[in-house]
């Protein structure tokens, strides 16, 4: 599994190692722990530093379950099933950081982790497929490192097919909290961070500690949008910091990207990898897993995180993105996890054999009925307008699918469910009014995206779908600030214009420094110094 060339790399990862960092298998029989065995001990071969011990373990569930030690003690990291795939990486930023590499978390976040007094325990369902789900694994295993009331085990499903089935898991990452599912579906480190608030509220007291000082420039949002306006400012020599939920945004959900101008093709990890990487060689002060909760608008406008901290910047760039959109029927909700479904590509391998729903006839939903195709025993599109949107040639390639249909000119009205999973879905023909109910396991919704601008309320002018106006600069109705990519009124969202949009977005807001910025200082200064005086 392991190649020299990948060895290789693991020996330079590891060769500043603080911590002697040990594989504490479980012992027993299972048919694939012969490769795990060896998986492991390949990788302890490349350092001193790493060991390998099979015992009986407490805390470990399987013959294929193993724990990480640090120095002989119990990192509350553990890992079921062989972590190859996309979890290959969870696996090694693990023995990295329990041996002493700083941790990714925001110094805020590591704090107000590190407050939790309740013992919680973590399982993390995955799919090696799943090119979400590390990002929730590694930011649980960061959890566990920061306090040792916090455990994590990653489930690979494959080969707990017994569990998958005792708890009805059709979508990953499914994360379950001592022993009760927690969060499933489109779930990231920002929304566990924001449900393990609303548990216990004090641990924003913790991250209280010394305010940033005043910004030039906040941006928030971090997919090619909002990392180019970061970049753009930075290079101008200014203070930035940039707020996201996660670096990459929607562009992560994506797999095959070939419309990047001089990339021929490259994956949505990929580039959010290298838009990290690229932002990484600038002073960018980055809030990332954190929300904004509110923007209060002014000469200085005032940023609240969900955290509760404040961040006080002369200037902000908006470049929030969108979300999936909902179909808004009855069954969508209450069985999301249980057969309704957003992401094919992570949800897709749990429908093997099965027949399944596209509901969305434009690029996404002709992609996501070829990507399952090749996976599941059916696949019906449903487009509610008499045509397909989608670019021809995708539309040609389902047509020449036998286990693809596409249906047009239909009204989706239900989704149902039987004992608590999906069963059919009843729509009507728009043409004719015939109502017609179709058995299915699966509906995947692919219809397009809703601006993510509500934490604004009336701060700026948006449309009626909740897209910020924006004029030819990026400029929004609120001085000061401005917006830009697929939140705002600019036609055609892709991202090589999103990138666009986001570095003309940072030179309007660079150019309203140079002729405001100093007095927005003075405005800053005047009202600490009024503050301090009372």
């Amino acid at each position: 599994m392991l190649t020299d060339a990948i060895l290789q790399s693991i020996k330079a990862y590891t060769e500043n190692m603080q911590k002697t960092v040990t594989f504490v298998l479980h012992t027993g029989e299972h048919e694939k722990r012969a490769e795990l065995v060896k998986f492991l001990s390949d990788i302890a071969s490349v350092s001193d530093n790493l060991k390998l011990e099979e015992r009986d373990h407490d805390a470990l569930r399987s013959p294929i379950s193993f724990l990480l030690e640090a120095d002989g003690e119990d990192t509350g990291i553990r890992f079921s099933g062989v972590p190859g795939g996309h979890e290959f990486n969870s696996l090694i930023l693990a023995i990295l950081q329990a041996s002493g590499t700083p941790l990714k978390l925001e110094e805020g976040l590591q704090k107000m982790v590190a407050n939790i007094t309740e013992e919680l325990k973590f399982e993390t369902f995955i799919s090696l497929s799943c090119h979400n789900c590390p990002d929730v694994v590694q930011a649980l295993n960061q959890f566990a490192l920061l306090n040792p009331n916090i455990s994590n085990e990653m489930i690979d499903g494959g080969p707990f097919q017994d569990i998958i089935k005792e708890r009805d898991i059709q979508g990953v990452p499914s994360v379950y909290l001592n022993g009760e599912l927690f969060a499933n579906g489109k779930v990231d480190a920002a929304v566990l961070i924001e449900k393990l608030m609303e548990r216990a509220p004090s641990m924003t007291q913790a991250s209280s500690g010394e305010a940033l000082p005043l910004q030039d420039v906040t941006v928030i949002g971090g997919g090619p949008a909002g990392v180019s306006a970061a970049i753009y400012s930075a290079r101008k020599g200014l203070k930035v910091t940039l707020i996201a939920d996660r670096v990459g945004g929607q562009v992560k959900d994506t797999m095959d990207i070939e419309n990047l101008i001089s990339v021929k093709k490259t994956t949505g990890p990929e580039l959010s990898g290298a838009l990290m990487a690229h932002m990484n060689e600038y002073d960018v002060t980055l809030k990332e897993h954190l929300k904004v909760a509110s923007v209060t608008q002014g000469d200085i406008k005032a940023v609240t995180l969900s955290s509760g901290e404040v961040i006080n910047t002369k200037t902000l760039i908006v470049a929030t993105g969108a979300k999936w959109r909902e179909l808004g029927v009855p069954g969508e909700k209450e069985n999301i996890g249980n057969g309704v479904a957003y992401c094919p590509h992570c949800d897709g391998p749990f429908f093997k054999g099965k027949d399944v729903a596209v509901i969305g006839g434009g690029n996404s939903g002709i992609e996501a009925a070829l990507d399952l195709a090749g996976i599941v025993k059916s696949v019906t599109v449903f487009e509610f307008m008499p045509e397909l949107k989608a670019d021809k040639v995708l539309v040609d390639k389902a047509e020449e699918r036998d286990n693809i249909t596409i249906l047009k000119n239909v009204a989706t009205n239900e989704i149902q469910a039987t004992n608590g999973k999906v069963s059919a879905i009843d729509y009507t023909d728009r043409a004719t009014e015939e109502k017609t109910s179709l058995n299915l396991d699966g509906v995947f919704v692919q219809i397009g995206l809703v601006p993510n601008s509500d934490f604004l309320g009336d701060v700026v002018e948006r449309t009626k779908f909740g897209e910020i106006v924006i004029d030819e600069k990026c400029q929004t109705s609120a001085s000061g600030i401005y917006a830009c990519g697929d939140v705002t009124t600019v036609p055609y969202k892709q991202i090589v214009i999103a990138m666009g949009e986001g570095s003309k977005a940072s030179l309007a807001a660079f150019e309203y420094l140079l002729t405001d910025g100093d007095r927005l200082e003075d405005v800053f200064n005047n009202a600490q110094t009024a503050q301090a005086a009372d």
